[in-house]
């Protein structure tokens, strides 16, 4: 397997941490990228139209994008521990919170496009506060609506919720997000300490 990777991507952060969680992270192979949503690697569009990371190149040609379906093939090359649920309402539990966790992701990665790659004299503000009012909504759910699950034994929705912490963390260091969510903050404290996590730090 080979992998199209950015050490700041979370969505890449994602993959990593299912593939440690899995230990199946050494059969893959991390390819230099230059992903941009400006400026496109070509040698990634050349494989998935969209340009984007991760996108994983299978052994017999075969290409799989995007993070969600790149862990849920992860998921399934070992056995144990298994982190999305075969079935039932178990399994579309993991998949909501993965979704949930994705949209905090997505608008924070919107809110730092708008920052750092924007023109400072295009910069839209009111773009930018709705990102951060749906990160918001979405950790407040997070916090009231399902800690159980994150609690309970390693999933792909936890590793989701992981990484957008963690990249709440590494982009927005200023965005207090801890207030007033205590009960998620002390789990996201213990969740970082899993050698997943600590193998998988952003940087860049």
């Amino acid at each position: 397997m080979k992998l199209f990777f950015s050490p700041a991507s979370p969505y890449v952060r994602k993959v990593m941490v299912s593939a440690h969680e899995k230990g199946v992270a050494e059969r893959i192979e991390l390819l230099d990228c230059a992903a941009n949503p400006v400026r496109r690697d070509k040698t990634i569009v050349a494989s998935n139209p969209s340009g984007k990371v991760p996108t994983l190149l299978l052994g017999d040609g075969r290409v799989l994008f995007d993070s969600r379906v790149i862990c849920a093939y992860v998921d399934a090359q070992a056995e144990t521990p298994r982190l999305m649920p075969e079935g039932g309402d178990a399994r579309f539990a993991v998949l909501t919170l993965e979704a949930l966790a994705d949209s905090i992701l997505d608008a924070a990665v919107l809110a730092r496009y708008e920052t750092a790659v924007r023109p400072k004299e295009l910069l839209w503000d009111a773009w930018f506060n709705g990102q951060m009012e749906k990160i918001d909504s979405g950790l407040d759910a997070l916090g009231e609506n399902w800690m159980a699950l994150l609690s309970g034994p390693v999933n792909t929705g936890a590793i989701a919720a992981g990484c957008a912490l963690g990249y709440l963390d590494f982009r927005f260091p200023d965005k207090d997000w801890r207030t007033g969510r205590e009960a998620l903050a002390n789990w996201f404290a213990g969740f970082s300490e899993r050698d997943s996590m600590r193998r998988t730090m952003p940087h860049g």
